[in-house]
């Protein structure tokens, strides 16, 4: 189930989001996680040129949260160019 409204509030404040909301809005987008010993890494399944390193703190610098958002933009537009493609393809 995606996260719109997560993201939303993460696009018009980029500051003062933590590791848990990020982990929220990666995986509400299909993100798969994997654990390291200071970092979680994000990589979409579908797409796994899409991924991210996010550090587990409380608060983080505006720059994880700027990567999220350019990552989903990404995502959908990845999804819609399938999509589309997909749909060239049944009319042929």
């Amino acid at each position: 189930m995606v996260d719109d409204k997560l993201r939303k509030r993460m696009s018009a404040s980029k500051s003062g989001w933590g590791w848990r909301d990020l982990d929220r809005i990666y995986i509400s987008y299909g993100f798969k996680k994997r654990e390291g010993s200071n970092h979680t890494v994000y990589s979409h399944p579908a797409f796994p040129q899409l991924r991210a390193t996010v550090a587990r703190h409380r608060s983080l610098p505006k720059g994880y949260t700027i990567t999220a958002l350019r990552l989903i933009s990404e995502l959908e537009q990845l999804e819609n160019v399938k999509e589309s493609t997909r749909n060239g393809d049944e009319e042929h």
